[in-house]
């Protein structure tokens, strides 16, 4: 792949998670690649393309990260419910 190509998908791939204040996983998924092709053009590659968008992702990205146990717990509670 040449640069071009991978640094347009890094670009809509910050802007798509920046928007929709996705996760990596959830970006990956509405892409259609891995969830480390996402978290590398994100947090490596976007840095020397676009700061302000890398500042951006960045931000979103650490709200995910503090709010995982939260979605994991929920994930859990709603599992086993659905066994009762």
């Amino acid at each position: 792949m040449s640069n071009n190509v991978i640094d347009d998908r890094a670009t809509k791939l910050g802007e798509y998670i920046v928007e929709n204040k996705a996760t990596v996983r959830c970006a990956a998924k509405q892409f259609g690649v891995s969830k480390s092709t996402v978290h590398k053009d994100v947090s490596q590659r976007l840095k020397y393309i676009d700061r302000g968008l890398y500042r951006d992702v960045k931000n979103v990205l650490a709200v995910n990260k503090a709010q995982r146990h939260i979605r994991g717990g929920l994930a859990t509670k709603k599992k086993y419910e659905s066994l009762k």
